[in-house]
């Protein structure tokens, strides 16, 4: 099968499982529990007054590599993720030295899956396991964080402060637990967050725990809210930094269905 038809697939079965109906609205009262700092970025986004989210569906293009010596491959990519399901479907096309490339990332349940081919046909990466489940959480909640900020009220999250511009987030799902620590600006932007609990890997047989960030480049509105617009993923290698992919957001829908 392909990974589109199996992407489709997926997205179209989590659909059948959501709730019916919009959302209640974000309120004030949704976010009394949250530290200072993160209510600010709530405020600076705009989901106040607005429903809540059951889902987001996010388009995005940038490049890739997969070493600080490799060249740039150029992706498009397409994701829909469930609440409060917390699940992920990541789909992702790009070109590499004129070949293409395909890659799946499913996350259900607590368990994840990636899985990435040349040309459709010859498998470069199939990967789970403990420490898939484990990153793709994390990703999860870096979503939540930047994606659909709303989300942030969820009671699975417990909130740390850690000062006047920085918070703690651990979100639990199940027997998973991840956490992210996330950097503010004055103005109440999110401007980055660092977890240490997610594995590099490139084939899905060796797995690394190596610190991981994503610092934002620039916000920009959608719609009626103002969003990271691009943002940079990196690993903190013990060599120093290695900025994996750029990536730019061109669509983000919620509630979609």
């Amino acid at each position: 099968m392909g990974f589109k038809i199996q992407y489709r697939k997926e997205i179209a079965m989590a659909m059948e499982h959501q709730a019916t109906g919009q959302p209640e609205m974000v309120t004030e009262e949704d976010k009394h529990h949250l530290p200072e700092v993160v209510k600010r970025y709530l405020r600076f986004v705009g989901c106040l007054g607005k429903p809540g989210v059951k889902n987001v569906f996010v388009a995005a293009r940038g490049v890739m590599r997969s070493a600080p010596d490799a060249g740039w491959m150029k992706f498009r990519s397409e994701q829909h993720n469930f609440y409060p399901d917390l699940s992920r479907f990541f789909y992702i096309r790009a070109m590499k030295a004129g070949i293409p490339v395909a890659g799946l990332h499913v996350y259900r349940e607590g368990k994840a899956t990636m899985q990435i081919r040349l040309v459709s046909l010859f498998r470069v990466a199939d990967a789970k396991g403990p420490e898939m489940d484990q990153g793709e959480t994390v990703t999860l909640l870096n979503d939540m964080c930047f994606m659909a900020p709303a989300t942030l009220t969820d009671p699975r999250i417990h909130w740390e402060e850690k000062g006047p511009l920085q918070a703690g987030a651990t979100l639990t799902n199940g027997n998973l637990r991840v956490t992210g620590t996330l950097t503010f600006a004055d103005d109440g932007r999110l401007i980055d967050f660092l977890s240490h609990d997610r594995f590099e890997t490139t084939d899905g047989k060796k797995y690394i725990n190596h610190p991981w960030r994503t610092p934002v480049v620039e916000y920009r509105a959608s719609g009626e809210m103002i969003l990271p617009y691009r943002a940079d993923v990196i690993y903190i290698r013990p060599e120093g930094e290695f900025c994996y992919g750029k990536f730019e957001l061109t669509t983000v829908k919620y509630n979609v269905g």
